[in-house]
């Protein structure tokens, strides 16, 4: 092959892979509004507050514990959309991403070129705040009560959900379920030792009897609501 073909072949593969790669807000916003994807927010909390792509995750990519400990929790067979304020640290947190085999797409500019080109945000919803009296409240709701620390934002929660739904459904005559936003509820959070979302605990009438943080199954949250019957 001539050189000057050699570098028309290489410049095209080069422009191929960065269009599957990096999306301007446009074709970013027709992507994500396909079926089975999943949206990524690697800015801080603090940031992610200030406004944030409807359905979007949030893993801050400079705090990476963080990122790493809920990112795992990531489909691998579903593409994951991610974004910044301006494209570069979710450039990273993508490429960090594809190195684990997922199929990981950056917003060109970020949040900045997003709401430059007037695409739709969702605002930070001041809701579900709880006092710690309503919060008692609920754990002496019935003899056996499960509460769910966890946020919209938070991708192992996510996971958790179609388990906590099964239960509310399936074990409705033997365990109460109720949902804490952590996000909100900082206070309770730290009231009572909540450290990371989610976090489950059961009270046994109005008294604590088991708690964990991170994934449970559903086999495992059965045999623990039978036991303390």
């Amino acid at each position: 092959m001539k050189p000057f073909a050699t570098f028309l072949f290489l410049w095209a593969l080069a422009a191929g892979s960065q269009a599957q790669t990096v999306l301007p807000p446009d074709a970013f916003e027709k992507a994500i509004a396909q079926p089975n994807v999943q949206i990524l927010d690697v800015r801080t909390m603090g940031e992610y507050n200030t406004g944030y792509i409807k359905n979007a995750l949030q893993a801050d990519w400079n705090n990476k514990e963080q990122f790493n400990d809920r990112t795992r929790y990531l489909d691998p067979s579903k593409p994951v959309y991610v974004y910044c304020l301006s494209g570069g640290r979710s450039g990273a947190a993508a490429t960090a991403l594809r190195e684990k085999g997922y199929n990981a797409i950056n917003l060109e500019g970020g949040m900045t070129a997003w709401k430059q080109a007037g695409k739709p945000m969702e605002g930070w919803k001041d809701v579900d705040r709880i006092s710690d009296a309503e919060y008692r409240r609920r754990t002496t709701g019935a003899d056996l009560v499960l509460i769910d620390f966890g946020a919209p934002w938070c991708p192992p929660c996510k996971k958790m959900e179609p388990v906590l739904d099964h239960i509310r459904k399936n074990m409705a005559g033997q365990i109460l379920v109720h949902y804490v936003d952590g996000g909100q509820n900082t206070e309770l959070m730290t009231a009572y030792q909540v450290e990371a979302l989610p976090t489950f605990i059961i009270y046994k009438k109005g008294r604590e009897v088991w708690r964990k943080q991170g994934i449970v199954s559903q086999e495992e949250f059965s045999r623990l609501i039978n036991s303390f019957q």
